[in-house]
């Protein structure tokens, strides 16, 4: 991570640069407030459309709210996915030349005021149709889209190549963990101080401070690591007067390949990065095809959960964070990059074929525990991209990763979401069918790089 031969004066420096790493408490800030976000504006929804529809009767009614609910997502993932198309690959090439803080600042200060529209929404009975806005403002500063490439390049500037796998599933550990400590506690917050405040006003007060402290850490304390930026300017430096440059390890050799190598053959060959594409989209569309329509799966009978229960099945969607990180520190010992990504496809893709067979609480939890690796190949196909591309590219790649990832997310959202309407009174599990032949489909690339 940094060069080798370094003068004593510059170990002030160097203890700066292991500080850059520590990208952590933005993560694990941002996805307790996006735990808190999630779970306040579902049920605020509910309850939106649920007094719309006060006077039908309770099983039209039910039907209704279940249609209506599932309507505004379309629209507002629609809206929330196809914003950030403006400005996204913008912010990621001025964090690649300017400063690395800027792809994950100003999406923080997006959500800062985003979030802010829906308290204002629940304590002045605004129209739901303002959250169609705070969507918008949230995607045109970048949203997760930029925010998550951004933290992604931290990450790999800051970690070797042969440790890159481990060092961004930690990274995914701390996101899923944050996530599942709010997803526990969001259902008690939002309707725990009713009896003094409107329901959700505790939930989204603290989400947007867990917002803002993440803004003000990036900002203020969060250093970008040097190394890379300091070895390449030191090279070029060198070639100008004819020296030799010094030995770099870690980001730095990532980041600026030597003379000889641009000349080489870039081994795998763009073929197999673009495999890496298609099988990241398929699998994102597995995986968001089943997540979009799985909260009003869970809303709906035979479960009918309750906000507690949602929060409880929220967080065991986060444990998965956890088990993943575990498969990840065992099998990269052991297994290549490519093994692992199959791995954790299969465990999805068994998972959510048993999601189609729920009908009681206890067979929901069996097939979340045989996701237990679902998270291993989104991180790992990031981890394999970082090394066939040069340092300095690295917010470019991974923000086209998610770009691809984004336009993916929105068309299942929405085709999805009218499929399960569609499907709601017949067989209301038909969308999860089509998750798992998606999920099969991924693993025909991986199969090709695999061999």
């Amino acid at each position: 991570m940094i060069c080798v031969e370094m003068a004593p004066g510059r170990a002030a420096a160097a203890v700066s640069e292991c500080r850059a790493t520590w990208v952590e408490p933005v993560v694990a800030g941002s996805q307790l407030a996006s735990a808190f976000y999630d779970t306040a504006l579902l049920l605020v929804v509910k309850n939106y459309y649920n007094q719309t529809n006060s006077t039908a009767p309770s099983h039209l009614m039910q039907d209704a709210q279940q249609k209506a609910v599932s309507n505004f997502y379309i629209i507002y993932n629609l809206v929330l996915g196809l914003s950030p198309l403006v400005s996204a690959y913008g912010l990621s090439k001025l964090g690649d030349k300017v400063h690395r803080k800027i792809p994950i600042c100003l999406p923080l200060l997006g959500y800062l005021g985003s979030k802010s529209l829906l308290l204002l929404l629940i304590l002045l009975d605004w129209p739901i149709e303002v959250m169609y806005g705070a969507a918008a403002f949230n995607g045109l500063t970048g949203g997760f889209t930029t925010f998550w490439a951004g933290i992604m390049a931290l990450g790999s500037l800051g970690s070797s190549e042969s440790r890159r796998s481990l060092r961004l599933i930690i990274i995914e550990l701390v996101y899923g963990l944050a996530g599942f400590l709010g997803s526990m506690a969001s259902g008690y917050l939002f309707v725990g101080f009713s009896d003094r405040y409107r329901e959700g006003t505790v939930l989204v007060s603290c989400s947007i401070a867990c917002y803002a402290f993440c803004l003000l850490y990036s900002i203020f304390v969060l250093i970008v690591p040097k190394s890379a930026p300091s070895c390449t300017a030191k090279a070029k430096g060198v070639e100008e007067v004819g020296g030799q440059v010094p030995a770099c390890t870690g980001a730095a050799e990532s980041a600026q390949p030597s003379e000889n190598s641009s000349k080489a053959p870039v081994t795998p060959s763009k073929f197999i990065i673009i495999l890496l594409f298609a099988a990241a989209i398929l699998y994102d569309l597995a995986v968001v095809g089943a997540m979009n329509v799985l909260p009003l799966f869970l809303l709906r009978e035979p479960l009918s959960w309750n906000a507690v229960q949602i929060g409880y099945g929220n967080a065991a969607g986060y444990a998965i964070f956890i088990t993943s990180f575990l498969g990840v520190f065992v099998f990269s010992k052991y297994l290549r990059d490519i093994t692992m990504i199959i791995i954790g496809v299969v465990s999805f893709t068994v998972g959510v074929l048993i999601m189609v067979f729920v009908r009681w609480t206890f067979l929901f939890y069996i097939a979340r525990a045989v996701m237990l690796f679902a998270l291993i190949p989104l991180p790992t196909i990031r981890s394999m991209l970082s090394k066939h591309v040069e340092g300095s590219s690295y917010g470019k790649v991974f923000v086209l990763l998610q770009l691809s990832l984004v336009i993916t997310g929105v068309v299942t959202s929405t085709v999805f979401n009218k499929i399960y309407q569609s499907t709601l009174n017949w067989y209301s599990s038909f969308c999860f069918i089509l998750s798992f032949l998606a999920g099969c489909l991924s693993l025909l690339p991986l199969s090709w790089i695999y061999y």
